[in-house]
């Protein structure tokens, strides 16, 4: 789930970064649109991560001397 919503994210900062041509006065869209894709990056890096140290556990024996 943390890898979708790191990619959601990033999409999200591109598109008010790079296709909307809204001014709104109280908020710079641009600035907000730049802090979502930094934030889905840093989600989609971590969610990774954490995938693959969670795949590189073993919860069995790692080799035939510890079965005896």
């Amino acid at each position: 789930m943390g890898i979708g919503t790191g990619i959601v994210l990033f999409v999200i900062g591109a598109i008010l970064e790079f296709a909307l041509n809204v001014q709104v006065s109280w908020i710079d869209l641009h600035l907000v649109g730049y802090i979502l894709m930094i934030a889905g990056a840093v989600v989609f890096l971590l969610s990774l991560i954490l995938l693959l140290v969670r795949r590189g556990r073993r919860t069995g024996p790692t080799s035939d001397e510890d079965l005896l």
